[in-house]
């Protein structure tokens, strides 16, 4: 889980929106998608391990992986969920 200081202050790198913690239906469904390939990252690399939690930007179309508790703030390291969230 993310520090309420800290989660206070993290924006998205690219529009600089707020973030917010995903749900977790979000992270199952997407987890439930990594072992056959289908999820990539937007700087097209395959998602292969499975997300421990993640942030999703206020418009709800990026999803930042937090790994080993640290949020990942990268631009190509977000998951774009257009896709998702019309499944």
């Amino acid at each position: 889980m993310i520090a309420p200081e800290l989660l206070k202050i993290l924006v998205c790198p690219e529009t600089h929106q707020p973030v917010a913690p995903a749900d977790a239906a979000l992270i199952e469904s997407l987890n439930s998608r990594i072992p056959a390939g289908a999820v990539a990252n937007r700087g097209g690399h395959k998602v292969t391990q499975p997300l421990e939690s993640g942030l999703i930007r206020e418009d709800g179309k990026v999803l930042y992986p937090v790994r080993d508790k640290l949020p990942i703030m990268l631009i190509d390291e977000g998951i774009a969920l257009e896709d998702w969230l019309q499944r």
